[in-house]
């Protein structure tokens, strides 16, 4: 039943697309006079006939396909009658003609804007423009703090995280005044974004302005770094996860901090969820880790008289570890790797990073990016064990691989980790859904369209394999796991299936629409058309190329899913 469901996703998919492609084709033929005898969904026996006034419309059974048949007097057996010689496709002036072959991948590559805005339109709730960590280092390290809500970006409203990144990703270079709201009053910094590069799949490189700022909150997850502290004597433990003090819900640390800053010295219940390890779960397939709650009874040190409460958010995190004896565990090592360099230098489980290369770490994130910006030298890592200052030398180590499309892939790789999760995001309404679907859609669209051309480019250049080329059983498994998940992946799907139709056919092959605007090139250029033997011989070679292309295609799908293709054959006939 399931090979069936995912048959019938794949001819949905395939139908629509091929319909949107020609329907281009067919519109600006009809705008400019050309008289279509035939338009057809599909190839081979018709299912499905209507005879309009002057055109057929028809839906046949091998669904690979489609074309619209305008009169031509190089393909007619009859002779054309005089009345409709002006209604011929090759009487039309050149650029109509070029207007007519593009319409059909231009339609392939903007249907993507509507569907990925229908998709983005159902994003009523945004991430709001709030800072949740700020990265040591960086433009806002020391500017910004975690809790400011920016309000203002030179000059622009901001309503939303996206809004904030967008205004500070076109300005890498030119200072920013960002207005803030910081503990219930306005403030105002200057920051400016630098320009920063990320190297994605086939080596895309993306340029943005960045200054540091990341919209998620740490959840409360805790380090305890000196067993004799009012949080050791409480008995809680390193990677516990504070949900609430005295009654009071805590999702994000800084909510910890807040709640326990106005503490003077009263014992206080904290309810937590504490990870206790089950070695070789499920059988031996894992391990992992089980939450279970607790309660303890904290009583934090009063505070030195003359010290009042702190406002800054930097200045109650540092009196929350000197009165409780807490802290963020975000540099405390939950995992380590028994083969890796780290483990041979000593780190384990619990330890707390302090420095790298004898620069002091605040954050693990940051730490992991200067280990891999500099992945080819021995580094020392500096950690607490206890309250015993440790050391130890390292190297990262190079992994290598081949994906399934035989493309080689290296990269240093750092496999010791933290364990602080993201606290529960706090969502706004997005105050201009539609702006920001029909901007997303623009975006997304131009985004796949620069993906599959660069990928066409690596082919051509040979950086690339071939073995990375798919065909309609990739496309068949696509649209069913697809529609399996729902509406959203099914049209998302659609959106980068349909762009990849329309790159296709602007190939320069003849046959293809590409090869049409090569050969009205060449007119342009001659000023007459080429020669109808030197059309067809053309024609024939990208016939010739396109089934090769086709070939490589199938066989690479049925090398990657054989398997697969062998059960869902037997599950369509049973």
């Amino acid at each position: 039943m399931c090979a069936v469901v995912d048959l019938l996703y794949f001819v949905l998919l395939v139908s629509s697309l091929i319909f949107i492609h020609e329907s281009g084709h067919f519109a600006f033929a009809k705008i400019f006079g050309v008289k279509v005898l035939t338009f057809s969904i599909g190839f081979g026996p018709s299912v499905l006939r209507v005879r309009g006034k002057e055109t057929e419309y028809r839906l046949a059974l091998i669904p690979f396909g489609g074309f619209v048949k305008m009169l031509e007097e190089s393909k007619q057996a009859e002779p054309i009658l005089p009345e409709e010689r002006g209604r011929t496709f090759e009487s039309q002036a050149l650029w109509k003609r070029v207007v007519i072959v593009l319409a059909g991948p231009a339609m392939n590559l903007l249907f993507p804007i509507a569907l990925y805005t229908s998709v983005f339109l159902d994003q009523d709730k945004l991430l709001p423009p709030t800072v949740g960590v700020v990265i040591p280092g960086r433009p806002a390290d020391g500017k910004l703090k975690p809790g400011d809500r920016i309000t203002k970006v030179g000059g622009e409203d901001v309503a939303s995280f996206a809004d904030l990144s967008r205004i500070i990703g076109r300005n890498s270079g030119n200072s920013l005044v960002v207005e803030a709201e910081r503990d219930g009053k306005i403030v105002d910094i200057n920051v400016m974004p630098t320009d920063e590069a990320e190297v994605g799949e086939l080596d895309i490189v993306e340029h943005a302005g960045k200054v540091g700022i990341a919209p998620y909150f740490p959840a409360a997850v805790i380090g305890v770094p000196q067993p004799d502290s009012p949080a050791g004597h409480a008995k809680l433990q390193t990677f516990d996860r504070i949900i609430g003090v005295g009654g009071r819900r805590i999702d994000r640390f800084l909510d910890l901090v807040d709640a326990l800053a106005t503490n003077r010295g009263d014992e206080v219940i904290l309810s937590y969820l504490r990870p206790v390890r089950v070695p070789r779960a499920l059988g031996g397939l894992c391990d992992m880790a089980v939450l279970t709650p607790g309660v303890a009874q904290l009583a934090p040190r009063p505070r030195d008289a003359g010290h009042s409460q702190t406002e800054d958010s930097d200045g109650r995190t540092a009196d929350l570890l000197d009165r409780t004896g807490i802290e963020s565990a975000d540099m405390y090592v939950a995992f380590v790797p028994e083969a890796s360099g780290e483990w041979r230098a000593g780190l384990r489980p619990g330890d707390r990073v302090t420095a790298l290369d004898g620069a002091p770490q605040r954050l693990w994130q940051s730490m992991e990016d200067e280990l891999v910006a500099s992945a080819d030298k021995l580094h020392e890592l500096q950690w607490m064990r206890g309250g015993t200052p440790m050391r130890g030398f390292f190297q990262l180590r190079k992994e290598q691989w081949y994906d399934e499309f035989g493309q080689h892939y290296a990269r240093y790789v750092f496999h010791s980790d933290d364990w602080v999760p993201r606290a529960p995001d706090r969502l706004v309404a997005n105050p201009h859904r539609v702006v920001y679907a029909v901007r997303r859609g623009f975006e997304e669209t131009a985004s796949v369209i620069r993906f599959i051309g660069i990928g066409i480019l690596r082919l051509a250049q040979g950086r690339l394999s071939l073995s990375s080329v798919s065909g309609p059983i990739t496309m068949y498994d696509i649209a069913g796991q697809a529609g399996a998940r729902g509406a959203t992946y099914f049209v998302w799907a659609m959106a980068l299936l349909s762009v990849n139709l329309g790159m296709i056919n602007l190939l320069p092959i003849p046959v293809l629409d590409g090869g049409h605007l090569l050969f009205f090139l060449f007119e342009a250029a001659r000023r007459r058309p080429l020669p109808l033997r030197v059309r067809e011989v053309a024609s024939l070679a990208g016939m010739v190329v396109l089934v090769l292309l086709m070939m490589v295609a199938f066989k690479n799908d049925v090398e990657r899913r054989w398997d697969v293709i062998v059960a869902q054959v037997h599950e369509l006939l049973a």
